[in-house]
Protein backbone atom coordinates (compact mmCIF):
# COMPACT_ATOMS: atom_id res chain seq x y z
CA UNK A 1 0.00 0.00 0.00
CA UNK A 2 2.80 2.23 0.50
CA UNK A 3 2.97 3.30 -3.39
CA UNK A 4 -1.33 4.35 -3.01
CA UNK A 5 -0.47 6.43 -0.10
CA UNK A 6 2.22 8.40 -1.77
CA UNK A 7 -0.09 9.03 -4.80
CA UNK A 8 -2.61 9.61 -2.02
CA UNK A 9 -0.79 12.12 -0.25
CA UNK A 10 0.29 13.89 -3.61
CA UNK A 11 -3.06 14.32 -5.13
CA UNK A 12 -3.90 16.75 -3.27
CA UNK A 13 -1.77 19.19 -5.24
CA UNK A 14 -3.13 17.64 -8.87
CA UNK A 15 -2.91 20.43 -11.76
CA UNK A 16 -0.44 22.68 -9.66
CA UNK A 17 3.75 21.78 -10.90
CA UNK A 18 5.09 20.20 -7.92
CA UNK A 19 6.70 22.25 -5.13
CA UNK A 20 10.22 23.71 -5.71
CA UNK A 21 11.93 21.93 -3.41
CA UNK A 22 11.29 18.52 -4.12
CA UNK A 23 13.34 16.37 -5.59
CA UNK A 24 12.72 15.86 -9.67
CA UNK A 25 13.83 12.66 -10.70
CA UNK A 26 11.95 12.02 -14.00
CA UNK A 27 12.35 14.89 -16.37
CA UNK A 28 9.68 14.42 -19.58
CA UNK A 29 10.86 14.48 -23.07
CA UNK A 30 9.99 17.74 -23.52
CA UNK A 31 12.90 18.84 -20.72
CA UNK A 32 15.40 16.28 -22.63
CA UNK A 33 15.08 17.80 -26.12
CA UNK A 34 16.13 21.11 -25.21
CA UNK A 35 19.05 20.02 -22.75
CA UNK A 36 20.24 16.96 -24.41
CA UNK A 37 18.92 16.88 -28.20
CA UNK A 38 18.57 20.28 -29.27
CA UNK A 39 20.17 19.47 -32.55
CA UNK A 40 16.83 18.08 -34.01
CA UNK A 41 15.04 21.10 -34.16
CA UNK A 42 17.62 23.82 -34.01
CA UNK A 43 17.35 25.99 -36.88
CA UNK A 44 14.70 24.12 -38.53
CA UNK A 45 10.77 25.29 -39.16
CA UNK A 46 8.69 22.85 -36.35
CA UNK A 47 5.25 21.90 -36.12
CA UNK A 48 3.91 20.77 -32.68
CA UNK A 49 0.86 18.36 -32.09
CA UNK A 50 -0.06 18.67 -28.33
CA UNK A 51 -2.44 20.69 -26.53
CA UNK A 52 -2.76 22.00 -22.69
CA UNK A 53 -0.81 18.84 -20.89
CA UNK A 54 2.50 19.32 -23.09
CA UNK A 55 4.20 20.45 -19.73
CA UNK A 56 7.82 20.51 -18.33
CA UNK A 57 8.16 19.45 -14.90
CA UNK A 58 7.51 22.60 -13.33
CA UNK A 59 3.76 22.94 -15.46
CA UNK A 60 5.37 25.55 -18.20
CA UNK A 61 4.24 25.15 -21.38
CA UNK A 62 6.11 23.46 -24.38
CA UNK A 63 5.22 26.36 -26.49
CA UNK A 64 6.70 28.56 -24.30
CA UNK A 65 9.87 26.41 -23.88
CA UNK A 66 10.16 26.18 -26.90
CA UNK A 67 9.76 29.69 -28.35
CA UNK A 68 11.51 30.48 -25.03
CA UNK A 69 15.25 28.45 -26.51
CA UNK A 70 14.58 29.86 -29.88
CA UNK A 71 13.11 27.00 -31.65
CA UNK A 72 11.81 28.31 -34.73
CA UNK A 73 7.97 27.23 -33.77
CA UNK A 74 5.51 27.66 -37.06
CA UNK A 75 2.42 26.33 -36.02
CA UNK A 76 0.43 23.66 -33.51
CA UNK A 77 -1.42 21.04 -34.29
CA UNK A 78 -4.28 19.50 -31.83
CA UNK A 79 -6.01 16.51 -30.83
CA UNK A 80 -9.29 15.33 -29.99
CA UNK A 81 -10.78 18.04 -27.59
CA UNK A 82 -8.40 20.67 -29.40
CA UNK A 83 -5.55 22.06 -28.11
CA UNK A 84 -7.01 24.01 -24.66
CA UNK A 85 -8.30 20.44 -23.99
CA UNK A 86 -11.84 21.81 -23.34
CA UNK A 87 -13.93 20.22 -26.35
CA UNK A 88 -16.74 17.49 -25.31
CA UNK A 89 -15.53 14.01 -26.70
CA UNK A 90 -16.20 13.05 -30.24
CA UNK A 91 -16.75 16.91 -30.57
CA UNK A 92 -15.14 17.91 -34.25
CA UNK A 93 -12.89 20.86 -33.48
CA UNK A 94 -12.28 24.24 -35.65
CA UNK A 95 -8.55 25.53 -36.44
CA UNK A 96 -7.74 28.52 -34.89
CA UNK A 97 -5.29 30.71 -34.03
CA UNK A 98 -3.51 30.98 -30.69
CA UNK A 99 -4.10 34.14 -29.17
CA UNK A 100 -0.67 34.66 -26.93
CA UNK A 101 1.88 33.48 -29.78
CA UNK A 102 -0.47 34.04 -33.05
CA UNK A 103 0.62 30.67 -34.31
CA UNK A 104 -1.59 28.92 -36.54
CA UNK A 105 -3.68 25.87 -34.49
CA UNK A 106 -4.38 23.61 -36.90
CA UNK A 107 -7.15 20.81 -35.87
CA UNK A 108 -6.72 17.23 -36.55
CA UNK A 109 -10.34 16.42 -34.80
CA UNK A 110 -12.43 18.66 -37.49
CA UNK A 111 -12.32 18.49 -41.28
CA UNK A 112 -8.81 17.44 -41.26
CA UNK A 113 -7.51 14.33 -39.47
CA UNK A 114 -3.92 14.66 -41.08
CA UNK A 115 -1.72 17.84 -42.01
CA UNK A 116 -2.66 18.52 -45.32
CA UNK A 117 -0.03 19.91 -47.19
CA UNK A 118 -0.55 23.34 -46.76
CA UNK A 119 -0.39 23.12 -42.73
CA UNK A 120 2.75 21.23 -43.72
CA UNK A 121 4.50 24.26 -45.71
CA UNK A 122 7.46 25.44 -44.19
CA UNK A 123 7.90 22.57 -41.73
CA UNK A 124 11.02 20.61 -41.09
CA UNK A 125 10.30 18.60 -37.75
CA UNK A 126 7.07 17.68 -36.43
CA UNK A 127 7.22 17.07 -32.54
CA UNK A 128 4.98 15.36 -30.31
CA UNK A 129 3.89 15.24 -26.92
CA UNK A 130 0.53 14.16 -26.22
CA UNK A 131 -0.11 12.97 -22.39
CA UNK A 132 -1.88 9.49 -23.14
CA UNK A 133 -3.69 7.77 -20.41
CA UNK A 134 -2.27 4.61 -20.52
CA UNK A 135 -5.78 2.83 -22.15
CA UNK A 136 -6.47 1.29 -25.26
CA UNK A 137 -9.43 3.76 -25.92
CA UNK A 138 -7.75 6.77 -25.52
CA UNK A 139 -7.67 8.66 -29.53
CA UNK A 140 -4.25 9.93 -29.31
CA UNK A 141 -2.22 7.10 -30.31
CA UNK A 142 -4.37 6.91 -33.32
CA UNK A 143 -3.77 10.50 -34.03
CA UNK A 144 -0.17 10.17 -33.33
CA UNK A 145 -0.41 7.28 -36.17
CA UNK A 146 -2.36 9.81 -38.56
CA UNK A 147 0.67 12.32 -38.05
CA UNK A 148 3.37 9.66 -38.52
CA UNK A 149 1.64 8.74 -41.71
CA UNK A 150 1.10 12.22 -43.43
CA UNK A 151 4.58 13.09 -42.21
CA UNK A 152 6.17 9.45 -44.10
CA UNK A 153 4.86 10.64 -47.02
CA UNK A 154 6.38 14.30 -47.01
CA UNK A 155 9.49 12.59 -45.12
CA UNK A 156 9.30 14.87 -42.07
CA UNK A 157 11.21 13.52 -39.07
CA UNK A 158 8.58 13.11 -36.18
CA UNK A 159 10.22 13.85 -32.46
CA UNK A 160 7.90 12.40 -30.31
CA UNK A 161 9.03 13.92 -26.30
CA UNK A 162 7.52 11.06 -24.37
CA UNK A 163 5.97 10.80 -21.06
CA UNK A 164 5.58 8.47 -18.46
CA UNK A 165 2.73 5.63 -18.31
CA UNK A 166 0.05 7.74 -15.52
CA UNK A 167 -0.66 4.47 -14.36
CA UNK A 168 2.20 2.28 -14.54
CA UNK A 169 3.02 -0.51 -16.42
CA UNK A 170 0.80 -3.23 -15.82
CA UNK A 171 -0.59 -4.80 -18.64
CA UNK A 172 -4.03 -6.35 -18.37
CA UNK A 173 -7.15 -6.88 -20.64
CA UNK A 174 -7.82 -8.69 -23.93
CA UNK A 175 -6.41 -7.93 -27.05
CA UNK A 176 -8.19 -6.34 -29.75
CA UNK A 177 -8.68 -8.25 -32.46
CA UNK A 178 -8.20 -6.06 -35.63
CA UNK A 179 -11.45 -7.06 -37.36
CA UNK A 180 -12.72 -4.20 -35.29
CA UNK A 181 -9.76 -1.60 -35.41
CA UNK A 182 -10.68 2.14 -35.04
CA UNK A 183 -9.53 5.28 -33.47
CA UNK A 184 -10.03 3.95 -29.87
CA UNK A 185 -8.29 0.55 -30.83
CA UNK A 186 -5.69 1.30 -33.77
CA UNK A 187 -3.64 -1.78 -32.89
CA UNK A 188 -4.08 -5.35 -31.38
CA UNK A 189 -3.05 -4.47 -28.06
CA UNK A 190 -4.33 -5.40 -24.13
CA UNK A 191 -7.10 -2.73 -23.18
CA UNK A 192 -4.46 -1.35 -20.60
CA UNK A 193 -0.99 -2.15 -22.53
CA UNK A 194 1.06 -1.18 -19.54
CA UNK A 195 3.22 0.83 -22.43
CA UNK A 196 4.12 5.38 -22.94
CA UNK A 197 3.20 6.70 -26.25
CA UNK A 198 6.56 6.43 -27.65
CA UNK A 199 7.10 2.72 -27.34
CA UNK A 200 3.51 2.21 -28.43
CA UNK A 201 4.51 5.03 -31.76
CA UNK A 202 7.82 2.92 -31.89
CA UNK A 203 5.16 0.13 -32.31
CA UNK A 204 3.32 1.10 -34.85
CA UNK A 205 5.63 2.35 -36.89
CA UNK A 206 6.91 -1.12 -37.48
CA UNK A 207 3.51 -3.03 -37.29
CA UNK A 208 1.71 -0.52 -39.61
CA UNK A 209 4.47 -0.28 -41.95
CA UNK A 210 4.54 3.96 -41.54
CA UNK A 211 7.80 4.33 -42.47
CA UNK A 212 8.02 7.18 -40.80
CA UNK A 213 11.48 8.77 -39.73
CA UNK A 214 10.77 8.50 -35.69
CA UNK A 215 12.66 9.95 -33.40
CA UNK A 216 11.55 9.22 -29.60
CA UNK A 217 12.69 11.40 -26.46
CA UNK A 218 12.57 8.98 -23.69
CA UNK A 219 11.35 10.73 -20.22
CA UNK A 220 14.42 10.66 -18.05
CA UNK A 221 15.07 8.99 -15.01
CA UNK A 222 11.23 6.96 -15.19
CA UNK A 223 10.65 3.30 -14.27
CA UNK A 224 7.76 1.46 -15.79
CA UNK A 225 6.03 0.87 -12.65
CA UNK A 226 6.11 4.25 -11.68
CA UNK A 227 2.51 6.03 -11.82
CA UNK A 228 2.77 9.99 -12.77
CA UNK A 229 1.70 11.33 -9.51
CA UNK A 230 5.02 8.84 -8.18
CA UNK A 231 7.49 11.17 -10.32
CA UNK A 232 6.52 14.27 -9.00
CA UNK A 233 5.50 15.49 -12.38
CA UNK A 234 2.38 17.41 -12.25
CA UNK A 235 -0.48 16.05 -13.27
CA UNK A 236 -2.93 18.11 -16.22
CA UNK A 237 -6.51 16.89 -17.11
CA UNK A 238 -5.47 15.16 -20.66
CA UNK A 239 -9.62 15.58 -21.15
CA UNK A 240 -12.73 17.01 -19.72
CA UNK A 241 -14.07 14.17 -18.44
CA UNK A 242 -10.31 12.58 -16.93
CA UNK A 243 -10.17 15.27 -13.92
CA UNK A 244 -8.38 13.17 -11.37
CA UNK A 245 -5.64 10.54 -11.72
CA UNK A 246 -7.46 8.15 -9.56
CA UNK A 247 -9.84 8.20 -12.70
CA UNK A 248 -7.25 7.05 -15.26
CA UNK A 249 -6.90 4.25 -13.07
CA UNK A 250 -10.25 3.11 -13.69
CA UNK A 251 -10.76 4.14 -17.05
CA UNK A 252 -9.47 1.36 -18.87
CA UNK A 253 -12.20 -0.67 -17.07
CA UNK A 254 -15.14 1.63 -16.83
CA UNK A 255 -15.00 3.37 -20.51
CA UNK A 256 -16.51 0.07 -21.37
CA UNK A 257 -19.64 1.39 -19.87
CA UNK A 258 -20.35 3.94 -22.84
CA UNK A 259 -21.61 1.07 -24.53
CA UNK A 260 -24.29 0.45 -22.40
CA UNK A 261 -27.16 2.19 -20.78
CA UNK A 262 -25.36 3.37 -17.73
CA UNK A 263 -23.68 6.37 -16.75
CA UNK A 264 -19.75 6.81 -16.28
CA UNK A 265 -20.29 9.66 -14.36
CA UNK A 266 -20.26 12.16 -17.33
CA UNK A 267 -20.97 15.99 -16.35
CA UNK A 268 -20.85 14.87 -12.48
CA UNK A 269 -17.51 15.43 -10.25
CA UNK A 270 -16.43 12.23 -10.81
CA UNK A 271 -16.45 10.45 -14.27
CA UNK A 272 -15.07 7.27 -14.82
CA UNK A 273 -14.87 6.75 -11.31
CA UNK A 274 -18.18 6.05 -10.73
CA UNK A 275 -21.50 4.11 -12.91
CA UNK A 276 -24.73 4.30 -12.45
CA UNK A 277 -28.63 4.57 -13.91
CA UNK A 278 -32.00 5.71 -11.71
CA UNK A 279 -33.25 2.38 -11.98
CA UNK A 280 -30.14 0.83 -10.30
CA UNK A 281 -30.09 -0.79 -6.48
CA UNK A 282 -26.26 0.13 -5.38
CA UNK A 283 -26.41 -1.67 -2.39
CA UNK A 284 -28.19 -5.06 -4.17
CA UNK A 285 -25.12 -5.08 -6.68
CA UNK A 286 -22.05 -4.53 -4.43
CA UNK A 287 -23.45 -7.02 -2.22
CA UNK A 288 -23.52 -9.71 -5.04
CA UNK A 289 -19.42 -8.74 -5.77
CA UNK A 290 -17.13 -11.14 -5.06
CA UNK A 291 -13.69 -9.72 -3.43
CA UNK A 292 -11.75 -7.80 -5.79
CA UNK A 293 -8.97 -7.15 -4.76
CA UNK A 294 -6.78 -3.04 -5.25
CA UNK A 295 -10.74 -1.51 -5.42
CA UNK A 296 -13.46 -0.79 -2.65
CA UNK A 297 -17.13 0.09 -3.35
CA UNK A 298 -19.59 2.53 -1.99
CA UNK A 299 -23.48 3.87 -3.42
CA UNK A 300 -23.50 7.19 -4.19
CA UNK A 301 -25.95 9.05 -6.06
CA UNK A 302 -24.97 12.06 -8.63
CA UNK A 303 -26.73 14.05 -10.87
CA UNK A 304 -24.92 14.69 -14.25
CA UNK A 305 -25.34 17.64 -16.54
CA UNK A 306 -25.71 18.73 -19.92
CA UNK A 307 -23.36 18.77 -22.35
CA UNK A 308 -21.02 16.09 -20.42
CA UNK A 309 -23.76 13.22 -19.83
CA UNK A 310 -26.33 11.92 -23.04
CA UNK A 311 -28.04 9.89 -21.04
CA UNK A 312 -29.13 11.37 -17.84
CA UNK A 313 -28.65 15.00 -17.79
CA UNK A 314 -30.48 16.72 -14.55
CA UNK A 315 -31.73 12.85 -13.56
CA UNK A 316 -30.36 11.59 -10.30
CA UNK A 317 -28.66 8.67 -11.07
CA UNK A 318 -28.22 6.12 -8.25
CA UNK A 319 -24.15 4.77 -8.95
CA UNK A 320 -21.34 2.81 -7.62
CA UNK A 321 -18.56 4.64 -6.81
CA UNK A 322 -14.87 2.75 -7.03
CA UNK A 323 -12.50 3.76 -5.03
CA UNK A 324 -8.73 2.51 -5.43
CA UNK A 325 -7.29 1.23 -2.51
CA UNK A 326 -3.73 -0.40 -4.27
CA UNK A 327 -2.87 0.24 -7.51
CA UNK A 328 -0.47 -2.84 -7.61
CA UNK A 329 -3.36 -5.27 -6.98
CA UNK A 330 -5.94 -3.21 -8.90
CA UNK A 331 -7.31 -4.43 -12.37
CA UNK A 332 -9.94 -2.25 -14.01
CA UNK A 333 -10.69 -4.45 -17.39
CA UNK A 334 -11.61 -7.50 -14.60
CA UNK A 335 -13.80 -5.16 -12.35
CA UNK A 336 -15.60 -3.53 -15.03
CA UNK A 337 -16.25 -7.30 -16.46
CA UNK A 338 -16.93 -8.34 -12.91
CA UNK A 339 -19.44 -5.58 -12.93
CA UNK A 340 -21.15 -5.62 -16.53
CA UNK A 341 -21.27 -9.64 -15.56
CA UNK A 342 -23.15 -8.74 -12.38
CA UNK A 343 -25.33 -5.73 -13.18
CA UNK A 344 -26.77 -8.29 -16.18
CA UNK A 345 -27.48 -10.84 -14.04
CA UNK A 346 -29.79 -8.52 -11.82
CA UNK A 347 -31.04 -6.33 -14.25
CA UNK A 348 -30.91 -8.76 -17.57
CA UNK A 349 -33.84 -6.28 -19.50
CA UNK A 350 -32.05 -3.68 -18.54
CA UNK A 351 -27.94 -3.37 -19.43
CA UNK A 352 -28.71 -2.19 -22.58
CA UNK A 353 -25.58 -3.12 -24.21
CA UNK A 354 -25.33 -1.21 -27.95
CA UNK A 355 -23.58 -3.82 -29.54
CA UNK A 356 -21.62 -2.21 -32.49
CA UNK A 357 -20.30 0.43 -30.51
CA UNK A 358 -19.49 -2.07 -27.22
CA UNK A 359 -17.32 -4.41 -29.91
CA UNK A 360 -15.86 -1.23 -30.91
CA UNK A 361 -14.46 -0.44 -27.56
CA UNK A 362 -13.70 -3.87 -26.63
CA UNK A 363 -11.77 -5.14 -29.93
CA UNK A 364 -13.92 -8.05 -30.07
CA UNK A 365 -17.18 -9.40 -30.10
CA UNK A 366 -16.91 -11.82 -28.08
CA UNK A 367 -16.82 -10.04 -24.25
CA UNK A 368 -20.46 -8.85 -25.43
CA UNK A 369 -21.58 -12.30 -26.03
CA UNK A 370 -19.80 -13.75 -22.90
CA UNK A 371 -21.32 -11.52 -20.53
CA UNK A 372 -24.39 -11.38 -22.03
CA UNK A 373 -24.55 -15.54 -22.41
CA UNK A 374 -23.66 -15.53 -18.34
CA UNK A 375 -20.12 -16.72 -18.73
CA UNK A 376 -18.28 -16.38 -15.48
CA UNK A 377 -16.01 -13.22 -15.16
CA UNK A 378 -13.29 -14.90 -13.95
CA UNK A 379 -13.46 -17.59 -16.84
CA UNK A 380 -13.92 -14.77 -19.36
CA UNK A 381 -10.50 -12.96 -18.15
CA UNK A 382 -8.60 -15.68 -17.85
CA UNK A 383 -9.39 -16.64 -20.87
CA UNK A 384 -7.84 -13.78 -22.41
CA UNK A 385 -4.16 -14.54 -20.55
CA UNK A 386 -2.37 -16.70 -24.21
CA UNK A 387 -3.25 -13.63 -26.52
CA UNK A 388 -1.88 -10.94 -24.35
CA UNK A 389 0.94 -12.82 -22.97
CA UNK A 390 1.85 -13.46 -26.86
CA UNK A 391 1.36 -9.43 -27.47
CA UNK A 392 3.94 -8.83 -24.51
CA UNK A 393 6.92 -10.92 -26.19
CA UNK A 394 5.96 -8.96 -29.27
CA UNK A 395 5.86 -5.73 -28.51
CA UNK A 396 9.77 -6.43 -26.71
CA UNK A 397 11.63 -4.56 -29.45
CA UNK A 398 9.75 -1.07 -29.10
CA UNK A 399 10.30 -0.53 -25.06
CA UNK A 400 12.33 1.74 -23.93
CA UNK A 401 12.42 1.84 -20.19
CA UNK A 402 12.87 -0.92 -17.00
Amino acid sequence: MKGWLKLAALSAACGAAPSLHAPLTVRPGIEVLLSDSIQLVRGKGVGLLSNLAGVDARGVSDVDRLLQSGTRLLALFSPEHGFRGEAAPGAPVASTRDSATGLPIYSLYGESREPTDAMLSGIAVLLVDLPDVGARYFTYLSKTIDVMRAAARHRIPVVLLDRPNPIGGAVQGNVLDTVFRSAVGILPMPMRPGMTLGELARLANADLQLGAELHVIPAAGWRREQTLLETGLPFVPPSPNLKQPESLFHYPGTCLFEATALSVGRGSDAPFSQIGAPWLDPDRVIGALPPLPGVRFRPVRFTPVKPGDDKYPGREVRGIRLELTDPARYDPTAVAVTLLSVIHGLYPDSLGVHPARFDRLAGDSSLRLSILAGTPPATIVAGWAPARDGWQRHREFALLYR
